[in-house]
């Protein structure tokens, strides 16, 4: 085992300017709120400088304790000022090792290692701030002692870890002009959620009380009145350009979060994994064997479905920026989706995969249970409302009831020899695909409708995600547990990180297909 290790000691300069940064509000409070009377500036000041010194004092402190040693089997990582904790995290429960690097951190030259053990949240192990050689170096030493690879040797604990670069092929790329049609499809709101957020330090800067409930309220008869006097194609033309400013300020902001999130977006593949890397300000790069993608999901939008744009994401144990999946090309067509889901082991539903749709008795229930409420509530509306409103209710049961009717065409599931397929939804549909061998358990739920009315909804295990089938007949889900549960035990689990995807099914695993598909 080698010596601890600290990170880079430019760590402290960051805890600096972070605490500098913190204490910048604070510091224009005191500076505008009157508080001290004229010399309310040198107490801003104070405020700030104690904050700055106290801050580096508490970063320089949380370095000097703070140690990583690299063993045979594992790293160990030990920190606190006060109360000193270790934690040990062996190479083999390590799913994924990400380097990020938000701005600052970038202009010194460093990165952020981030282990992924499964867990999730604050349960995952990171080190912050190793430089960009010694982060990549981490990460190739940790890949190769969790794949049983060539060990790298520590027996000097000074040496600098050796950095191997990353090569292997382009599987997608996104382009600045492709990254701009994104964008597009983006559409957010969000900046107005920011700009309510500033109102109330405006206050604290100003004479102006933006809460003052009468102020608005006699700014907004003023303007009313105002519009008033305009006339009807006036005021129609306003309320027109008010929704086109909407529009264009929920498109550039949903391009400025695509370009900062997306920016350089690369994904590569090669004999270790895949690799992706993407951002402007936060440049993330991120590397995944391909034996522990466990499922993928093809997902869209309710506008880009109707451009054939898809995304497509890896399921696995390891979060992605606390998502559920590992997002690998976010803005595709299908025929750019297809190499990637091949070079990761699985196959693209075809046109001889045998889909089997939900329930027609699940479709029912959904469309009589989903108006049922608009169809009640026009009850009362009827007898205590005024003449025709009842309409609104009940427009909105056809409308309920037609959705219902729509989604159910895109609720079908599908079961081959080496695969299982899931989709559902109709506004922006979603397909599941996961590999049979990584599937670990098989429920089947019903609710009191469900087991009245013969249909069911099978939940397969799956390390990292979810998968399920809606509205599966009983029998269908009966024959389809039985199907997946044969594949089940006849796998071997403690070495199914080292089989590869494609790897043959035994002789009992092929021979579920005719029992499953008589049913």
């Amino acid at each position: 085992m080698s010596e601890p290790q600290r990170t880079a000691p430019i760590s402290v300069i960051l805890g600096a300017i972070g605490s500098l940064r913190s204490a910048i509000f604070p510091a224009i409070a005191i500076a505008f709120s009157g508080i001290g009377g004229d010399g309310r500036f040198l107490i801003a000041l104070g405020v700030g400088l104690a904050s700055v010194v106290i801050g580096t004092a508490f970063s320089y402190a949380h370095w000097r304790r703070l140690t990583y040693t690299i063993g045979e089997t594992d790293i160990r990582v030990e920190s606190g000022l006060f109360s000193r904790s270790a934690r040990s995290v062996p190479y083999e429960r390590i799913q994924d090792v990400s380097l990020e690097a938000k701005p600052l951190p970038r202009l010194f030259g460093l990165v952020a290692v981030k282990f992924e053990t499964g867990a999730g949240g604050a349960d995952d192990l990171a080190l912050q701030y190793l430089t960009d050689a010694q982060g990549e170096a981490l990460r190739q030493l940790v890949r190769e002692r969790r794949d049983d690879e060539a060990a790298v040797s520590i027996a000097d604990p000074e040496a600098p870890l050796r950095s191997e670069p990353e090569t292997g092929e382009v599987l997608y790329a996104l382009t600045p002009g492709r990254l701009l049609t994104f964008g597009l499809f983006e559409f957010s709101l969000a900046v107005f959620a920011v700009l309510g957020g500033a109102l109330q330090y405006v206050d604290n800067v100003s004479s102006i009380d933006v809460w003052n409930v009468d102020l608005w309220r006699g700014w907004l008869s003023e303007q009313g009145s105002t519009v008033a006097s305009l006339g009807l194609i006036v005021q129609a033309a306003a309320v027109v350009a008010g929704l086109l400013g909407l529009v264009v300020i929920g498109m550039a902001t949903g391009v400025v979060r695509t370009v900062l999130r997306d920016w350089g977006f690369t994904l590569t593949r090669s004999a270790r994994g895949f690799r992706r890397q993407r951002g402007l300000l936060t440049r993330t790069d991120v590397v995944m064997p391909a034996h522990r993608v466990q499922g993928l999901v093809i997902g869209t939008g309710l506008v880009r479905y109707r451009f054939g744009w898809h995304g497509l994401s890896f399921v696995s144990l390891a979060q992605d920026a606390e998502g559920e999946s590992h997002i690998v090309a976010p803005f595709a067509k299908m025929e750019e989706i297809a190499p990637i889901v091949s070079a990761a082991g699985f196959r693209l539903p075809d046109e001889t995969t045998q889909w089997h749709r939900a329930s027609k008795r699940q479709r029912t229930d959904t469309v009589v249970f989903g108006s049922a409420v608009f169809v009640l509530a026009a009850i009362p509306v009827a007898i205590f409302a005024p003449f025709g409103l009842f309409l609104v209710p009940l427009g909105a049961a056809v409308l309920a009831a037609g959705a219902n009717l729509y989604a159910w065409e895109f609720r079908r599931h599908a079961i081959d020899a080496s695969q299982v397929y899931a989709s559902h939804g109709f506004f922006s549909p979603t397909r599941q695909i996961a590999t049979r061998l990584k599937l670990h358990s098989v429920e089947i739920a019903q609710g009191p409708l469900a087991r009245l009315r013969g249909y069911a909804t099978v939940h397969l295990g799956l390390a990292g995600g979810t998968f399920a089938m809606q509205g599966v007949p009983l029998a269908e889900a009966r024959a389809l547990r039985a199907s997946v549960l044969e594949t089940i035990a006849a796998t071997d689990f403690s070495r199914l990180d080292q089989a590869p995807q494609d790897q043959a099914l035994s002789e009992p695993q092929s021979a579920f297909s005719e029992n499953f598909l008589a049913t």
